[in-house]
């Protein structure tokens, strides 16, 4: 499902324009990354957790040439599923 899926789902279910529906998925999304850039952690119960994490430097290899390259440091993304959607997925109720 892309997004413009989702939107038309929603606003199916909702009885919202797909352009308002649209306007409403963008900015929860925006608040998120912008939430989760800044550190802070976003939990949305029954779905899950959005946050950050770290990944260290570290040497890896060139899989062409097996040459080490060194690899910076980064954040990452990190979504840790609730329990309410993994049992949701598992099918258990």
């Amino acid at each position: 499902m892309n997004k413009a899926e989702l939107v038309e789902v929603i606003a199916n279910a909702t009885d919202l324009s797909k352009s308002k529906t649209d306007e409403v998925v963008s900015a929860m999304v925006a608040a998120i990354v912008k939430a989760v850039s800044k550190g802070d952690s976003v939990q949305l119960v029954g779905f899950g957790t959005f946050g950050s994490g770290k990944r260290a430097a570290r040497v890896g290899r060139n899989p062409r040439t097996g040459e080490e390259i060194k690899i910076a440091a980064a954040k990452t993304v990190k979504f840790t599923a609730g329990k309410a959607f993994k049992d949701a997925v598992n099918k258990k109720k």
